[in-house]
């Protein structure tokens, strides 16, 4: 069976750089998306998709962009002159414009400072212990829920999940 990436990461649980809980840390801050993905044109033109899992992968997995970020930034560029976008095989496909170049350069310190903050997130996210931690949660609430929805015609058993579950945070709540 497949397992399922519930989403419940570091950044989920305000977890960042071993630093302990805090409020959830964006990866990018408002407009940051525009040179982000410049950036990305800069190397090969893309579709939107490819945008997306560019950016998956420059961000080794720790940031997934949605459709709702790329596409309307796709659009934006468009309408500014930074990239054009020509149909082949009934798919857009975005490239940067020589204006757009002209931007990213002219741009070139604010780019660099978002990779490097997106690259010291990653770094710090990465070389913690707390990967383990997020990895376990993940298997636990998956096994949770599993273990509910199988039993949720049999209470013994169901009381049975409640009990490990509270004697799980009774031990955690005592280690602290």
């Amino acid at each position: 069976m497949k397992q399922r990436d519930w989403g419940f990461g570091p950044e989920f649980w305000g977890f960042r750089g071993g630093k302990g809980p805090r409020r959830r840390k964006v990866w990018f801050e408002p407009g940051d998306m525009k040179y982000v993905i410049l950036k990305l044109l800069k190397d090969k033109p893309r579709h939107g998709y490819e945008v997306m899992k560019a950016l998956e992968e420059q961000t080794r997995g720790c940031y997934k962009p949605s459709p709702g970020t790329v596409y309307p930034t796709l659009q934006w560029l468009e309408d500014e002159g930074l990239v054009r976008c020509e149909e082949k095989d009934g798919k857009k496909i975005y490239s940067i414009t020589d204006e757009g170049l002209a931007f990213l350069d002219d741009n070139k310190s604010t780019v660099e400072e978002i990779f490097e903050r997106v690259e010291e997130t990653i770094d710090s996210l990465l070389s913690d212990p707390i990967p383990d931690v997020t990895r376990l949660v993940g298997r636990l609430v998956t096994q949770t829920y599993k273990a509910a929805w199988k039993l949720r015609d049999d209470a013994d058993k169901r009381g049975k999940v409640v009990d490990a579950l509270e004697k799980a945070v009774k031990e955690l709540e005592e280690l602290v």
